[in-house]
């Protein structure tokens, strides 16, 4: 049996296009991972950031939805602290009523923006991290049969499954006391990844839903005919978060064959051990990242963020991913 693989889309927003082509090219993009048995298609919440156009997560799974037939759809994540709980389990809620068991709920702690833009989301932010936990609890009783004076309409009964996100140890460690499935985000912060792993395996606790542990990968994936030309369009990431390290980050870059002389040794050093767990070059190297990979992590399923700007080269890197996590049958 193939592991699943899934794709993971921030709706990127090129130098050279719009929010409406984005938003055009992810639904391209889910339908053709859907046709190349992808398991999930997740989009993740940002805000404030011109290069990203999937802010408002649900309302953007809707016409994923509307679009696709049967492949997952969810959030890699909602970032919690931003939104009541019951507002997320009443969009959640509306999600599955329209397209069933298909609908996923990733949730995060991080506020996925600067503070200033956090505090414009929410008016207490930090309280709202803080209530990270209790938050989740409250999103489980909404999907429940459980009664009560609030309910989510809809949303009650429906048992939406719930993921825990993170870049760190203390989503693990929630994860594995709540039974819920956990997805580590090495694509951006893979610092402690093998240690987040280990710890929500030792500690997971069995859930009604979830008898053991299910841990979810996600890394940058790159992939073209030519090793050459992969690395190339994997400048455009190289180049977006040196400007974050900077703070003049914009739209995504358009790839180039050299990075501009006037980086600092020290910020080439931060990007790319920000990024060194991306699968770039050809079929054959990415067979043997994801072989290294599997044996390193042992993760259930693996997930692919796909930062290519140019949409054919997208469509066919994303292709070269499913038939090398095929081969692994």
């Amino acid at each position: 049996m193939t592991r699943p693989y899934s794709v993971l889309d921030l709706a990127p927003v090129a130098v050279n296009s719009d929010i409406a082509t984005a938003f055009a090219q992810s639904l391209q993009l889910a339908q053709h991972a859907e046709s190349l048995g992808y398991s999930r298609y997740w989009l993740a919440e940002h805000h404030n950031m011109p290069g990203i156009a999937s802010a408002a997560t649900s309302v953007l799974l809707c016409h994923l939805g509307n679009g696709t037939s049967h492949i997952r759809l969810g959030s890699g994540g909602i970032m919690l602290p931003n939104h009541s709980p019951l507002v997320i389990a009443e969009q959640f809620g509306t999600l599955a009523t329209l397209f069933g068991d298909r609908i996923d709920l990733g949730l995060g702690r991080a506020p996925g923006t600067d503070q200033l833009t956090m505090h414009a989301l929410r008016r207490q932010p930090q309280a709202a991290v803080d209530s990270f936990p209790e938050d989740v609890a409250e999103l489980q009783h909404y999907f429940s049969e459980a009664n009560g004076a609030v309910q989510a309409v809809p949303g009650k009964g429906l048992h939406v499954p719930l993921w825990l996100l993170g870049s760190s140890l203390y989503s693990a460690q929630l994860a594995a006391q709540m039974g819920l499935p956990f997805a580590f985000a090495a694509h951006f912060a893979p610092e402690m990844m093998v240690r987040a792993l280990t710890l929500y395996r030792s500690q997971f606790r069995p859930s009604t839903r979830w008898a053991k542990p299910y841990a979810m990968v996600c890394v940058n994936l790159v992939a073209a005919d030519d090793k050459q030309h992969a690395h190339y369009l994997f400048s455009s990431v190289q180049q977006q978060f040196l400007h974050l390290y900077r703070g003049t980050a914009g739209k995504i870059p358009l790839p180039v064959a050299k990075l501009a002389d006037d980086w600092e040794p020290h910020e080439i050093n931060a990007m790319e051990r920000t990024l060194r767990y991306s699968l770039v070059g050809n079929s054959d190297d990415i067979r043997q990242g994801i072989d290294a990979l599997l044996a390193e992590t042992q993760a259930d399923e693996l997930m692919f963020n796909g930062p290519i700007v140019e949409q054919q080269a997208r469509l066919h890197s994303f292709s070269i991913g499913a038939e090398v996590m095929q081969s692994f049958a």
